[in-house]
């Protein structure tokens, strides 16, 4: 070998180095990547749930006697103690009020807030509110669809019943246009927003759940219904897999030639 042929060889060497540094980084960050993926919707549910628990043994401790209290008996709190005492007394509450004993009851209690000038209309809105949420017959955000609010623009709004009484008779054309009722929540705060009321020829359905459309706008369309975010992720954990055969196949010795 001469020394021109020393001069040949340096600079590939060197131009090599800012290659394998740049392959580092990059699996690197690929490894991290697939790992927060993998990490981090576990941990937020994870700890959504353990806060919901407390929550609810918290607000539920003081009507349970001490004498009933888990920790009287052991030296540590039972996380989702009070929340099994709230299911169970829902449920049995619900079994009382389904007798004749339970709805006379509630007609009284009812009628007593309804005597109430401050009380009565909460009581009755939330009560609307509840039965239409959780009632088999209530029909509650059932549809999604995209209106053209405000003008230029569509936004992702769901469909509520339809207007009814002195509202349905005041609408424009009401006796000739279908009406329906919108809600337009926030982003990403889907529990405030706007409602009005569109025609019904004027919003267009979409083929969408509602819950996909809550991941759209709660992500600020970052997450799409149908989005390739499963194929990313594995897209990620693949190209980390080649990565280390790669290296691996790199760093084994080379068989001889006979």
């Amino acid at each position: 070998m001469t020394a021109g042929d020393d001069k040949i060889g340096a600079p590939e060497a060197t131009a090599g180095e800012p290659t394998v540094h740049h392959g580092i980084l990059s699996r690197l960050r690929n490894y991290f990547l697939t790992g927060l993926i993998l990490v981090g919707p576990i941990y937020i549910t994870i700890s959504l749930t353990w806060w919901f628990i407390n929550w609810v043994d918290d607000a539920m401790r003081p009507f349970i006697p001490v004498g009933l209290r888990a920790e009287s008996y052991l030296p540590f709190r039972v996380p989702g103690y009070g929340l099994i005492i709230a299911l169970a007394g829902l449920t049995l509450l619900g079994f009382l009020t389904a007798g004749l004993v339970g709805r006379t009851l509630v007609e009284f209690g009812e009628n007593l807030l309804n005597r109430m000038p401050i009380v009565r209309p909460v009581y009755k809105t939330i009560k609307q509110i509840f039965e239409t949420l959780f009632s088999k017959s209530g029909s509650g955000f059932r549809k999604v669809a995209l209106a053209e609010f405000p003008p230029g623009m569509w936004s992702v709004v769901f469909l509520a019943p339809p207007p009814a009484g002195d509202v349905a008779a005041r609408l424009p054309d009401s006796g000739d246009a279908d009406y329906v009722s919108c809600f337009l929540p926030c982003t990403p705060n889907p529990t405030t927003g706007f409602f009005f009321y569109a025609k019904r020829d004027q919003i267009i359905e979409l083929d969408l759940s509602v819950e996909q459309a809550m991941t759209l706008i709660m992500s600020a369309g970052m997450v799409q219904p149908n989005g390739d975010g499963p194929k990313k992720l594995a897209a990620l954990v693949e190209e980390a897999k080649a990565d280390a055969a790669a290296k691996a196949s790199a760093r084994a010795p080379a068989t001889p030639v006979t």
